[in-house]
């Protein structure tokens, strides 16, 4: 299978050689049919006079160095590795790490740095699974284990999705409306917008969309910088775990349970793997795919730290808050406007982030069980289930924000709960495709190492459901 993967169609952006000398050669990226993968070099070959002669000119980037063939290669590569990562930074995610520094101040800083490794092997697992199968973590499930665990994968996956998708607009609603904007205005709109920048056929123009979005959150650096934390304390919360006052108690359980399953979330696993195939990258672009997933992991995680910081701004200062737009609101006064606006606005980006990708995954999976044409390149026409599970699944959720007296806290916990439920699971399922000989040959699986690393993981996500599950059915468990 790894092989014929190699010779599928060309790639969106090609390095043409537009001119040779016996000292170097130059290369022009042109254009190609946008169904190809991402990146081909033109093997450099001597031209005649005749075919210099005939050659039109390109418009284009020479490339004239090695170097400048690695970096065009890398940026033609990166994308889903930072997107999945970032786009973790969800609503849920924002109000779970600025509850954790409102809270426990810095206490819980160490736990991000545990996770980063967690992050980067299970996500560097999936784009490899994705290069050499070329399809999806949904069809790869049916496919190896059986229509009964892919129907349990699928089900899990759409309904912990769905659930989720809900808690990103209720953000939105709640970010917007602290700014004076109606829910009955914020929410439609944003889910048009949703659905316009996924159905204009370019699979290129959503990711430049999303990884703009993504690097809207450098703004959370600037938030924590202008709250002015202790930076000597910061460095010492990271590396030394400490104990908060108190102790083991039921919500400081509750809350480190809810850290690991905002860092690492099921939808993951199926969407980078899904982005993977549809840019139809190649083994060759393996280390550059690895390198943008250890990019995204490392800028998730700083995020995630900033965002600790100005929830322990609140912890400073005395502020107990239940949602983000609270503290926003609570630090006006204190720390100004920019901090104010900031918190609002981010939280709208985060839940904007998580929506398109989350949602993105459900309508993958879905359409490559089903069978239709689901694919980014398509238009909507060309693929008309696909996009349809994509726009029912913003639509829907936009619309249960909208009904009146809706149990929004009820749903936020049951996907804190049903996430960390079936990640395990989710786990397993990705661990025994990469340790399958037959599916990606001895090259591609996992080494002793990776698989050693991988059960230690799985192991310490049992582990944390099993404290999640009591925690649900004994609050007083740890008090």
């Amino acid at each position: 299978m790894g092989a014929d993967r190699q010779s599928q169609d060309a790639p969106d952006l090609r390095l043409d050689k537009l001119e040779s000398s016996p000292s170097r050669f130059c290369y022009a990226l042109r254009g190609c049919n946008r169904e190809d993968a991402p990146v081909r070099i033109a093997e450099p070959k001597l031209e005649t006079a005749a075919m210099l002669a005939e050659r039109v000119p390109v418009a284009g980037v020479a490339v004239r160095r090695s170097w400048q063939k690695h970096v065009l290669t890398f940026l033609m590569v990166f994308g889903p590795g930072l997107i999945v990562m970032e786009a973790d930074n969800d609503a849920g995610a924002v109000s779970t790490y600025m509850q954790a520094g409102g809270q426990y101040g810095l206490n819980l800083l160490w736990t991000l740095i545990v996770l980063l490794p967690i992050c980067y092997f299970a996500q560097e697992m999936v784009a490899r699974l994705g290069i050499a199968t070329g399809k999806g973590h949904a069809a790869m499930i049916y496919q190896r284990f059986g229509k009964w665990w892919g129907r349990f994968s699928l089900f899990d996956l759409l309904l912990v999705n769905f659930l989720t998708l809900i808690t990103e607009f209720a953000a939105i609603s709640l970010a917007l409306s602290a700014l004076g904007v109606s829910p009955w205005i914020s929410v439609p709109i944003s889910a048009l917008g949703l659905t316009f920048i996924v159905v204009t056929g370019s699979y290129l123009r959503w990711e430049r969309i999303v990884i703009a979005l993504c690097l809207m959150d450098l703004t959370w650096f600037a938030l924590a910088y202008v709250v002015h934390p202790d930076w000597k304390a910061v460095a010492r919360s990271t590396i030394a775990p400490t104990m908060p006052a108190g102790g083991i108690t039921s919500s400081l359980v509750f809350l480190v349970i809810a850290i690991v399953g905002t860092t690492i979330a099921p939808w993951q696993l199926f969407f980078q793997q899904s982005c993977v195939a549809e840019k139809r990258l190649r083994f060759s672009d393996l280390k550059w795919a690895r390198l943008d997933t250890l990019i995204g992991a490392i800028f998730t995680v700083l995020v995630a730290g900033a965002m600790m910081l100005v929830g322990n701004c609140g912890y400073v200062h005395g502020i107990t808050f239940e949602d983000p737009a609270q503290l926003g609101l609570a630090l006006g006064p204190i720390a100004g406007r920019f901090v104010r606006d900031g918190i609002l606005l981010l939280m709208v980006n985060a839940a904007v982030l998580g929506t398109t990708a989350i949602s993105l995954a459900s309508a993958w999976a879905y359409g490559e069980v089903k069978g239709w044409e689901h694919s980014l390149h398509k238009k909507l026409w060309e693929a008309p289930g696909f996009y349809a599970t994509y726009i029912a699944s913003v639509g829907t959720a936009a619309a249960v924000v909208l009904i009146p007296h809706v149990p929004l806290q009820l749903v936020i916990v049951s996907v804190q709960v049903f996430a960390g439920l079936i990640l395990p699971s989710a786990i397993i399922f990705l661990q025994l495709l990469l340790n399958d000989r037959e599916l990606l040959g001895e090259r591609w699986i996992n080494r002793p190492w990776n698989n050693f690393i991988n059960w230690i993981i799985i192991v310490v996500l049992f582990a944390l459901s099993l404290l999640l599950a009591a925690q649900v059915m004994l609050p007083k468990l740890f008090d």
